[in-house]
Formats: structure tokens, sequence, C-alpha cells
């Protein structure tokens, strides 16, 4: 990658010299209202005195943890980071209660000598009731006065900016080496993709230390020269309907989140909540949907719901991505709405395409792959690409490509280096997704290492979740989690899923379990092996919405998940009624 790109430390920079006063952020409290706003200037100054006090306490290539809620200091130590050469570690806010067993994974991995957070969360992450941080210096960075001038180490395009830990939804978190070029390059391609300029104002509401919050919702704007507006993953989850308002009062371009996001403002709609007077969505030009399954009817409910608010279909904008190229790997066209493939289920399950017939699974399309990217679908095993008809891996090259995995070179070499045969000269990144590639749209399957084989056939488990969600109105949506376990000769179908709160007391189990097992039946001709029901909240999901099928997985053979209601164990049940 050439060296005389600019790289984000010397964007600030820069934009700080030329529009000081400029507005790079808005902060919105619980009540969606203005709670703090970051100039060029403030982030500038205010990260300069982060990196000299990194500076006499670190040397470069030392890994810092970055522990903050929603706030402007965190921004605030990124690029105190940036400047001082130091590697930021966006982490999860420990639970007061205790500390998940992801954080002391990540801990333990970077080896981190500092620790950076409020100054008030010192005391607190220091008290906490176990010892899980062995950095030797805490420091407050609200408590750090601006400053003028400091040393800053220069960046260059290869070195690591920032590790970013992957969610964990299949195996323990692995650090993401992304580089200064890793970031330029993808953030550019969002730029491109995504239509912005400088008056293209974003709104964001997903934490800073995944990667969506950080790389699209706070260091696009700044990229770009627009105004980010930002505010807290609780304030939308208590209120999803803030987010919209936040979008329709500073003329949002662009927002969006995981499709469960698109599936909670409905649901509020619908349970009577009234949006702010005047909500007006006729702004919102880009509606990214991505990080998890994209579900066509929250797509459609979502559009007509929200119709008579100015909110237009076209706006839609299903993506795809990952922390591994940086953010970005795919992305609709701006302005066209979602494109939708009715497939033929059976021959999906065969890893080929073929039209609908009598039976019908919907895809969604992730859109194309960025200038600048080279997008294959391989076969996992041949390592040859695909025919256009046939379902294989998503592989990925170009200079969003993260470095690999710290300090982890097997994994690194099997994941970012694999050699495509049909293009030897390359090197590509494997994403572990199954994806298919019709006139240049991805249309992304499932999970490699999720999928399912019964009987010979690839049983896609999201396709086996969404038909269990919608089996019966007590079931709670984007809570179930299909996997195999061993089952004698072959493996066996397990499903679990939540039941919604106001259904604990008044659903009869016996007919939610009768609904699931006929509409899996009905809809896939399968028998589930164990189907249990478990109390709200109880699946095991990653930062950005995600079921983390493997840990359900683990969950599940250890006998961990409550059934509801308190009745004989699922296995105890599946057996007496194979008895009878």
């Amino acid at each position: 990658m050439s060296t005389d790109i600019e790289l984000l430390p010397e964007i600030l920079t820069r934009r700080a010299g030329a529009e000081p006063d400029r507005t790079a952020y808005v902060f919105l409290n619980e009540n969606g209202t203005e709670s703090d706003v970051l100039s060029y200037r403030d982030l500038h100054r205010r990260a300069l005195a982060v990196a000299a006090e990194l500076g006499a306490r670190c040397v470069p290539g030392d890994r810092a943890l970055l522990i903050f809620p929603q706030c402007p200091e965190f921004l605030v130590a990124y690029f105190g980071c940036l400047y001082a050469g130091v590697v930021a570690v966006p982490l999860n806010p420990p639970r007061p209660t205790g500390i998940p067993a992801a954080t002391r994974s990540i801990v333990q991995d970077c080896r981190p000598a500092a620790v950076l957070t409020l100054g008030a969360g010192v005391d607190l992450l220091c008290a906490l009731p176990e010892q899980w941080c062995p950095a030797e210096h805490w420091i407050g960075v609200d408590l750090l006065p601006p400053v003028d001038t400091a040393t800053v180490v220069a960046a260059q395009p290869d070195s690591i900016a920032f590790l970013q830990y992957t969610s964990g939804s299949t195996a323990a978190p692995k650090g993401v080496m992304v580089s200064h070029g890793n970031l330029i390059a993808n953030e550019e391609m969002i730029r491109t993709s995504f239509g912005h300029d400088r008056d293209s104002t974003l709104v964001g509401w997903a934490p800073f230390f995944h990667d969506q919050g950080l790389i699209g919702n706070a260091l696009q704007p700044l990229y770009v020269g627009a105004q980010g507006v930002q505010m807290a993953p609780t304030t939308f989850i208590r209120r999803p309907l803030l987010w919209l308002s936040a979008i329709s009062r500073y003329r949002g371009h662009t927002s969006g989140g995981p499709n469960f996001a698109f599936d909670a403002c409905v649901a509020r709609l619908a349970a009577g909540a009234e949006p702010e007077p005047g909500l007006d969505l006729s702004c919102w030009q880009v509606a990214f949907n991505g990080a998890e399954p994209i579900r066509a009817d929250t797509l459609e409910r979502f559009a007509e719901a929200f119709a008579p608010y100015g909110f237009r279909a076209r706006g839609l904008y299903p993506c795809y991505g990952l922390a591994e190229a940086t953010l970005l790997a795919a992305g609709s066209v701006k302005g066209r709405g979602a494109l939708t493939l009715e497939v033929d289920p059976d021959a999906l399950a065969q890893r080929r395409y073929a039209p609908a017939g009598e039976r019908s699974r919907t895809l969604i399309a992730s859109g194309r792959a960025p200038r600048g990217e080279t997008l294959r679908i391989v076969d996992p095993e041949t390592g040859r690409v695909c025919p256009p008809d046939r379902v294989g891996e998503i592989w990925l090259s170009g200079g969003h490509v993260a470095q690999g995995y710290w300090e982890r070179e097997a994994a690194t070499a099997k994941t970012f280096h694999a050699r495509c045969a049909d293009e030897p000269g390359l090197d590509f990144l494997r994403t572990g997704d199954l994806g298919l590639l019709l006139d240049d749209e991805l249309y992304v399957v499932g999970r490699l290492e999720d999928v399912v084989i019964i009987r010979g056939r690839n049983i896609y488990p999201q396709d086996i979740e969404l038909t269990v969600q919608a089996a019966h109105p007590a079931l709670r949506p984007g809570a179930c989690a299909a996997f195999a376990v061993p089952g004698g000769e072959a493996e066996r179908l397990v499903v679990v899923q939540e039941v919604l709160r106001e259904y604990l007391d008044v659903a009869d189990p016996a007919d939610v379990l009768g609904a699931i097992r006929a509409a899996v039946v009905r809809e896939h001709s399968l028998s589930l092996g164990d189907l249990v029901l478990t109390l709200p909240s109880r699946l095991p999901k990653t930062s950005s919405g995600k079921i983390m099928r493997a840990a359900a997985r683990r969950n599940y053979l250890a006998a961990e998940f409550e059934s509801w209601p308190q009745l004989p164990s699922p296995r105890e049940a599946t057996e007496s009624q194979a008895r009878s």
C-alpha cells in the first residue's frame, strides 16, 4: 500500500486546523436530547493529552484497553492511542457482578499495558471482585486537561491501529489486527458504497467496542467530514423509536443496525407507542441492515409501518461485513431498496441454486463487492471458484482485509492467506460464510460451521429458526438456536427457543411444542431430535445480537437451559414420546 495516503490521525489533525469549530460528534442522552458536542478542535486537543500521557508511560506497540460507555471520552482515548502509536483494544465494559469469560480471554490474549476509562471508572474497575487485568497504568481520560502540542508517533499504513476482537459467536474471541491502511481502505469503500459526503449525517447507536459502531458510525463521519450523532445502545433497547426520532431531528442520511433493530421499531409501534410528533424519515437515504441474518419480512414490515412517516422502501440497504475485513465486505445499491431472490430450498440443501418451485425460500441480496475488493465463491473442499449456480464459501481479497489474528500464526495462515486454485497470485480471506453470487449480487446463505447435515441434506440453522419463531405467538423473535448434537448413528437436530415473558403464565406448553414440531415437519420435512422452550434472555448472544449457536450447544449439552414450564427435562420428554 502506498505510504503517501492520508491516515486517520492526519485527517483529524487537518480537520482540527482547517475547521476547528465544526461539530464532529453529537451525543444524546437516554431521553434523546443532546448531552455532549465534540468539535474537531476539542477532539484533537483532548486526544493529544491522552497521547502525552501514554507517551510518558508506554512505548509504541503497547496495548491499551478502552473501557467506556457510549461517550466522547471513548473517541478521545481512541485517537489518543492512534497519536501515541499505542494499539487500542476496545472492550465491552465488565459487569459489576463479575467478569465474563470473553473479557478475561481478551485481557489475557492482548496483555495490556494500560487501561483508559473515565476517572470515576478507575476505582470501580479496580474494585471488581476478582483480579482480572494486570495492566500497570490506569488512566482517567476525562481528568486530563486538553493540550495544544504533544509528541505524535507517525502512523504507517502497515502499523496496527487497533485490535478488534471477534464477537466469539463460534469460538473464543480472537484479536483482528486492523492496520491504519486497512481502516482507510474500508472507510473509502463505505464512502463510495453509501454515497457519503460532508453533508451526510450519520446516526448510530451500536457500541463503539463493536466494529459497526466504531468503523461505521464513528470513524466514517470523521473520514468524510460529516457529523456523527451517537446514542447509547441501552437507550435504543429501552426506547427504539428514539433512534428514529434522532434520524428525523438531525436529518440523518445514513443509519442502521442488525435485523432485530428494525423488528424492535415495528413491534414498539404495533404495541401502541407513539412516535415523536412530526417524525419525518424522508431524509433517510441509507437504512443499512447487517450483522445478522436479514429477513425479507422484517424489511417489508418496517417499510410499510413507517411509510406514513416519510420512510421510502428504496432506502433499505442490506449489506454484509465482518471484523476480518475491517467492516464492509458487500453493500447494496444506494436508492434501489432490497433485492430478493426466491429459491428452491431443496436445491439449496444440496448447495446449488434453482428457482423456487412448489416450495420457496427467500434470499436477500447483501449487495456487491465494493471497488477495490475481489470477492469469490469458492468450494471449501477443492479451493476452486464455484460455478454461478453453486453455493460455496465467501472469499475476499483487498486492502481492507486485516493483517491477521493477534499472535495466532496458524489461524492467521489458515484464514487470511488462503489460495484459490484459479487465482494463485492472491491471498484470500476465508470468511467461513456460505454464499451465492448471481449477477454480481451476493446472497449470504449461512455459516459453514453451523450447517447441520441430516440424512445427506445440508440444513441451514437460520431457516429452522425462522420457522420455529413464526410457529406460535408465544415465541420470542430473534431468540432461537438450532444446532446438531451426536445421536447414535446420525446427528440429531436440536432447537432451543425462548418464550415471551407475557406468555409464560398464559400459554399452553403442549400447544406451543406441538405447533413448533408441526411447522418444522411441514416446512422442512424434518423431525426435531429435541426441543427446549426456555425463559427470556437465556440464549447467549454477541454484542451485535447474533445468537451464539456454539455456546448454546455447549449449554444444552451441559443441561444448563431452564425449561419452561418446570417439566421433566427435554430429553426425558422426548424419550417418553418415543416410548408412547
